[in-house]
């Protein structure tokens, strides 16, 4: 029980308690000042759980598990609702999604062959982060506020960053599940 009730168990708990709170906040409420707070507090609580996971010497399996499909989940939900929106184009949905759809194929692939699933790298996180950054400005740069250029520069700049590393990571995460898989049969 002890490696399941951790503190960066908790913060990725609570990231994924923001999910459904963006959702009600962009959807319902128009809230969409709210909404950006949820997703920095989310892109904080994603930093903060594996550095504390590392440096208190509390890493779970669960962690390993869990702290990667919830920033799915956050990514899945985001770009929902940015659909629904008209915050950003379909393409960048769609790449985004399609690099999901392949690994997760792959990951169940492994999982048959009892490969363990992939283990994070520091590029497959920050192209994470750099999603997780540009999602707040994306969102605030659809708004009618006087820093709505601003956060459309930034917010593009991390986006790109962000889709790049993130489909050389899937390509990385692929490679590497195609040996594991080819070796395994």
């Amino acid at each position: 029980m002890s490696g399941i009730l951790t503190v960066p168990n908790g913060l990725t708990a609570l990231r994924a308690l923001g999910i459904p709170l963006f959702i009600y906040l962009t959807l319902s409420r128009g809230a969409d000042g709210y909404a950006v707070i949820v997703l920095i507090i989310g892109g904080a609580t994603d930093y903060f759980d594996g550095k504390i996971a590392r440096a208190w010497n509390q890493e779970s399996r669960l962690g390993e598990l869990l702290d990667p499909a919830i920033d799915r989940l956050y990514i899945a939900a985001t770009l929902v609702v940015f659909y629904i929106r008209d915050v950003v184009p379909v393409w960048l949905i769609l790449l985004i999604v399609g690099r999901d759809i392949v690994l997760g194929v792959m990951t169940l692939a492994m999982h048959r062959l009892s490969i363990p699933p992939f283990k994070v790298t520091y590029l497959g996180k920050a192209a994470t982060f750099n999603l997780l950054y540009a999602f707040p400005l994306l969102l605030l740069a659809h708004s009618e506020s006087q820093g709505s250029v601003i956060a459309y520069i930034f917010g593009w700049s991390f986006a790109v960053w962000g889709i790049g590393l993130y489909l050389a990571t899937g390509a990385d995460y692929f490679k590497c599940g195609w040996r594991l898989i080819r070796r395994k049969k």
